[in-house]
């Protein structure tokens, strides 16, 4: 209980892991979906594939209060039982590109890190969601997506009193005195952070507040291994947080084979360590490194220049022919390598795989180079504070001239 885990951290290496896997898996196939079926054992972690099926029922649930309107009756019968065969229907359609499916398993993998971490923030979030008042059948149906300490979980939740609403701060306060009572039924950090390590390398010391980034966990590929087969949930899922006594309450099934073109989720496993070469420093200089945020250390490691405005101004204009000398290439997607994509993320976009993404995306569909310069030059230039990271911004600028040599 003595120590103390980074959440931060935590949505760190959810992050870098949702990236190895989905380079595992969309890298051969990259406009290939993943159905509910195929979610639910895409990692050998159930509690990984639980929280992200929580994810989706979750956003299917906003949707549907979305379609409310104050022109039709949403409360009356044949509405209620419309909705939820539409519910049923849609749940039976799941289908999650790479682009959709990274940022949710990033989001479960730190999820799945934070029932350790921080059981007390996991329950408000996991289990009470965003309402004022609770009911214990709501609870109930959010255990259905806890398979990490269930048992400390379900105990709690079957020790409140019978009521047909509860207050959330009641239960805050009552979960607050049972935690400190119990919080040795928790399950070892240790234990999740060796699942976690066979794929992508972790240990405890990477998640304190005070600890050290372990540099093994950075790396980015991996040799594919057996796959493990996961169960679906107990029963039906259910949304994430108790719908209105009005809301319909889908039953969608995931455990319907995948269909013929959804492709078998690929396996990942264990990657080797890799060896980096480091200069060296003092303790001081180690201590001070360490304790700075990603983004930081990165900035600290790039000379002081000039705004990029005028550091990029030579490389504004289209670059002659004659110069050209690398080959053309059609998308900015599939020329760059997967070791500059990990140095434009980190370096150009502060560690948001997403952010990166959504630009490369965005440039890919611009009709011309001075567009595509201009898009770097101002929006992204200004957006991440570009003026110190030319040499990055200046291979990026020369793929762009490639793509429309």
């Amino acid at each position: 209980m003595n120590d103390k885990y980074s959440l931060a951290k935590c949505a760190q290496y959810g992050r870098r892991l949702a990236a190895r896997l989905c380079d595992q898996h969309f890298g051969s196939q990259p406009t290939a979906t993943l159905d509910g079926a195929a979610v639910l054992k895409f990692t050998p972690i159930r509690q990984i594939n639980l929280l992200v099926i929580r994810q989706l029922l979750g956003q299917w649930q906003a949707e549907t209060a979305r379609l409310r309107s104050p022109y039709f009756d949403f409360e009356a019968a044949p509405v209620q039982t419309a909705l939820v065969q539409f519910m049923n229907v849609l749940s039976r359609h799941i289908s999650l590109s790479r682009v959709t499916f990274e940022p949710l398993l990033a989001q479960a993998t730190a999820d799945a890190l934070g029932i350790v971490a921080d059981p007390s923030g996991s329950f408000e979030r996991l289990l009470l969601g965003s309402t004022d008042t609770v009911t214990l059948a709501g609870l109930r149906d959010n255990l259905r997506y806890i398979e990490i300490d269930k048992d400390f979980f379900q105990e709690f939740v079957e020790s409140l009193p019978a009521s047909k609403e509860l207050s959330r701060d009641f239960i805050v306060h009552r979960f607050e005195l049972y935690h400190a009572a119990n919080y040795k039924a928790h399950q070892p950090m240790q234990r999740l952070a060796s699942e976690l390590s066979a794929l992508l390398p972790l240990t405890t010391a990477d998640l304190l507040e005070d600890g050290p980034v372990s540099t093994a966990s950075a790396s980015v590929t991996a040799p594919p291994a057996a796959p493990v087969a996961e169960q679906a949930p107990d029963s039906a899922a259910k949304p994430v947080q108790p719908a209105p006594a009005s809301a319909p309450v889908a039953v969608p099934s995931f455990v319907s084979a995948p269909a013929a073109n959804t492709p078998e989720p690929r396996p990942v496993t264990a990657p080797e360590p890799e060896t980096r070469t480091v200069p060296p420093v003092s303790l001081q200089q180690a201590s001070e490194v360490s304790a700075m945020p990603l983004h930081e250390k990165l900035k600290a490691t790039q000379p002081t220049t000039a705004l990029l405005a005028e550091t990029l101004r030579a490389t504004a204009a289209p670059m002659p022919l004659a110069e050209r000398s690398s080959p053309k290439v059609e998308t900015l997607r599939e020329a760059i390598s997967i070791n500059q994509r990990f140095s434009f993320i980190n370096e150009l976009f502060e560690g948001e795989n997403m952010e990166y993404h959504a630009a490369i995306q965005h440039l890919d569909t611009l009709s011309t180079a001075d567009q595509a310069r201009s898009y770097v030059t101002g929006h992204l230039s200004q957006r991440y504070e570009w003026g110190r990271k030319e040499e990055h911004v200046n291979k990026l600028l020369k793929l762009i001239e490639r793509k429309f040599a």
